[in-house]
C-alpha cells in the first residue's frame, strides 16, 4: 500500500510538472504569435529599431507585464502605442512579457569620456546630494531587480535611457513607483544624466 502511495504521489508530480511546463510553453508560443504585430518598432528580439524604442529582450517578466497594463490603461502615456494594446486581455499581455523576457538582452557601448563619471554615479550615487546608488535596485551588472519589478538596464539604448532619465525629472513619465526616480533625476545635472545613460549601454547583464 505504501508503495502504491508512492508511486502514485511520483506520478502524480510528473503529471503536475509537464503540464506546468507545456502551460509555459503555451504561453511563450502566443507571446510569440502576438509580438509578430510589435515587430516594426521593436523586433523580433525585442532589441529595438532605434534610440526611440526601449530594448525589451530580457527584461524581467514582471516588470514586462506592469509597462504593458499601464501602458493598456492609461497610465503610463506613449504617444507611439496608443490603442496598440486595447483589444487585447491580460493572458495576452502575460504572454507578450513571456516572450520577450525570454529573448537575449540587446548589447550596448559606453563612451569613453563618460564612463568614468556614469559608474562613479551608478556604482556610489551621491550621498551628499541624497542620491542613492543605482546598484540598490539594478544590481551593479545592470540585470535588474526581477522579483521587486526594476528594469534591467544592461544594453539599453542610452539616448532611450537618457530621454527616460529627463521624462521623470519633468514628470512626463508617472505611474507605479515612478516616482522615486522623479526625484533621483531631479537631483542629476545633464551632464550626469547623459553619463549614466552611456555607462548602463555598456554593461553586461549576467
Amino acid at each position: 500500500m505504501r508503495l502504491f502511495a508512492a508511486t502514485a504521489l511520483i506520478v502524480f508530480a510528473a503529471l503536475a510538472s509537464a503540464d506546468d511546463h507545456g502551460a509555459k510553453v503555451d504561453l511563450y508560443e502566443q507571446g510569440a504569435e502576438l509580438a509578430k504585430a510589435c515587430i516594426a518598432c521593436h523586433t523580433a528580439s525585442g532589441a529595438g529599431t532605434g534610440p526611440a524604442f526601449p530594448n525589451l529582450g530580457g527584461q524581467g517578466f514582471r516588470y514586462l507585464h506592469e509597462q504593458l497594463k499601464w501602458i493598456q490603461s492609461g497610465d503610463r502615456s506613449i504617444p507611439e502605442m496608443t490603442g496598440q494594446l486595447d483589444k487585447l486581455s491580460d493572458q495576452d499581455l502575460k504572454a507578450l512579457a513571456k516572450y520577450f523576457s525570454d529573448q537575449p538582452m540587446a548589447t550596448g557601448s559606453t563612451d569613453p569620456e563618460l564612463l568614468d563619471q556614469g559608474r562613479r554615479i551608478y556604482m556610489g550615487g551621491s550621498h551628499e546630494r541624497g542620491i542613492p546608488a543605482c546598484t540598490a535596485c539594478h544590481s551593479p551588472t545592470g540585470s535588474g531587480t526581477p522579483a521587486a519589478a526594476y528594469p534591467a538596464l544592461s544594453g539599453q539604448s542610452s539616448q532611450y535611457v537618457a530621454k527616460a532619465l529627463r521624462n521623470y525629472r519633468f514628470k512626463r513619465r508617472i505611474g507605479g513607483e515612478n516616482q522615486i526616480m522623479a526625484t533621483i533625476s531631479a537631483r542629476l545635472t545633464e551632464q550626469e544624466i547623459d553619463a549614466v545613460a552611456s555607462y548602463v549601454s555598456g554593461l553586461r547583464k549576467r
